[in-house]
């Protein structure tokens, strides 16, 4: 094969589902393509990824490890938030490629690192944003750029996910390890905001949350006597009963091979484990333009959707991605447009996830300008953050604080 036409080598960080059971069964499906190391401090889990994708790589427990006997062409970054920093920086210096899964880090502090180690490496880092490459937001954005709307000075998004309740049984309810679920949640809409909007700046956030039902309050069963509910989905007196169960029992990443090495439940009691993030909340962002936005986000609830209303001086747009619908109301028409968009091919998010690798790959390949940049990142943690102090401190929060 001439070097154009060599397969890329891809180490992945992170052997979760996000890992392997998007990026890795999207690689393995791809024939420029190949898998050379996996990349976990669980080796159980990592024995596992590589069977259930049928693949024969390295292992290891760091990049650090990695990079001293393999240099692969790229890493794919989908560890806990909290490592992202140490990871990103790790590979840039160590000279790969990098595709970093949102947020970039939990704090404009680190993004700020990471930027400067992309900065001095000239490797590629890009933003894994996937919302971007939604088939219906990407409709979205065209018709913005087309002045269908005219000049955005509103916008807002209402995000129903009854599957986030959760991130309260896993890693992503401490909010040491995800940074808060604005930033590990709201990354993504903090972020289309703003590309939705050609990139205006964040000024200032004011943020109201809480923890409201997924508490020992709630329980959706009553308790028998002397019995107590948890500590986790397995081994819960009440798992027969409960309408939340999280069933991965069967996992070959999570059984109990793999918490005998690390201890990590992704199962535990979404009503009784100790939290401390929010299970549903409201945040607005001024931006330097004078454009606001609002976005909401509810983890309790049987809907799974996110509903944006864009306004505009010529129109207001309503979207729902799951209806794969856009309508366009004209603001001295009666003349409504609405496109339909047609179901996707497969893949994840919406078919989102496809087109995201593919454009890592052809960066990787033509060289051409990433999508979403380290910059764009920062700018989504930013607003996260400040999200995260307004509704922990009850103030709004200057983004300019968060760079000092």
């Amino acid at each position: 094969m001439s070097d154009n036409q060599k397969k890329l080598k891809f180490a992945i960080v992170g052997t979760g589902n996000r890992g392997v059971l998007c990026f890795g069964k999207m690689l393995v499906k791809r024939d420029d393509c190949e898998i050379v190391a996996l990349v976990d401090p669980n080796h159980v889990r990592s024995a596992a990824a590589a069977e259930m994708l049928d693949i024969k790589p390295a292992f290891f427990k760091s990049i650090s490890d990695m990079l001293k006997e393999i240099k692969p062409d790229a890493v794919i970054i989908t560890s806990p938030d909290y490592t992202h920093c140490e990871n990103a920086i790790i590979a840039l210096d160590g000279g790969c490629n990098v595709l970093l899964d949102k947020p970039l880090a939990t704090h404009v502090s680190d993004c700020r690192n990471i930027i400067a180690a992309a900065d001095r490496s000239s490797k590629i880092l890009m933003m894994g944003f996937n919302l971007r490459h939604h088939p219906v937001l990407k409709k979205l954005k065209s018709l913005l750029d087309q002045g269908v709307a005219g000049k955005v000075f509103m916008i807002e998004n209402r995000e129903f996910y009854h599957g986030g309740r959760t991130y309260m049984a896993r890693w992503n309810g401490d909010y040491a390890k995800s940074g808060g679920l604005w930033i590990h949640k709201g990354s993504h809409d903090f972020d289309v905001f703003q590309w939705l909007m050609d990139f205006p700046k964040p000024v200032r956030v004011s943020s109201f949350s809480g923890l409201n039902v997924l508490d020992e309050q709630h329980l959706p069963f009553k308790l028998r006597p002397g019995v107590e509910a948890g500590p986790n989905c397995r081994r819960c007196a009440y798992a027969k009963e409960c309408p939340d169960i999280y069933d991965c029992r069967e996992s070959k990443l999570f059984g109990e091979d793999a918490i005998a090495v690390d201890g990590y439940y992704k199962d535990n009691c979404i009503y009784v484990s100790p939290k401390s993030v929010h299970d549903n909340g409201m945040s607005i962002v001024e931006y330097d333009n004078g454009a606001k936005a609002v976005h909401s986000e509810c983890f309790i609830g049987p809907i799974n959707d996110r509903k944006y209303t864009i306004w505009g001086d010529r129109a207001t747009i309503e979207v729902s991605l799951t209806n794969r619908e856009i309508t366009v109301y004209p603001r001295w028409s009666q003349d409504t447009v609405t496109h339909k968009i047609a179901p996707d091919d497969g893949g994840g998010h919406g078919g989102a996830d496809p087109l995201l690798l593919e454009a890592f790959v052809n960066a990787l390949k033509n060289g051409e300008a990433s999508s979403s940049t380290a910059e764009h990142g920062m700018w989504s943690t930013a607003c996260g953050e400040a999200a995260e102090l307004s509704w922990r401190e009850h103030r709004m929060v200057e983004i300019a604080e968060l760079f000092k």
